[in-house]
């Protein structure tokens, strides 16, 4: 069993898939191909891709029943100990604005009455 995912690909790519893969809703396809066959349609989907994103995820004999590739996505495959999880990078933290000095206008109203 073979899944590709395609995200802001360009429409010929999805036509070209449809021959071996059937899309069950915009841009996922899913079929059984052959290793050979899946290899050459990742290839495919990697040089025409574009600005968009690819996910294949496939059936193999290992530990989790499957295997995946990504190609421009921002969360990574990465390998511990023979099982293959997804890396989300952390987003970035923003600097904080400094902090003005002397009292807030709050504090000076309670402070010096309703003025």
């Amino acid at each position: 069993m073979t899944i590709i995912v395609l995200t802001q690909c360009p429409i010929g790519l999805r036509g070209f898939l449809t021959r071996w893969l059937l899309e069950i809703s915009p841009g996922v396809f899913i079929g059984g191909p052959s290793a050979r066959v899946r290899a050459a349609l990742w290839d495919e989907v990697k040089q025409y891709a574009g600005i968009g994103r690819g996910l294949l995820a496939y059936s193999t004999n290992n530990e989790q029943g499957f295997a995946f590739e990504t190609h421009d996505h921002k969360w990574q495959p990465i390998d511990r100990e023979g099982v293959t999880l997804i890396h989300r990078p952390s987003a970035p933290v923003a600097p904080k604005s400094p902090t003005a000095a002397g009292w807030s206008n709050a504090s000076k109203r309670r402070r010096f009455g309703n003025r």
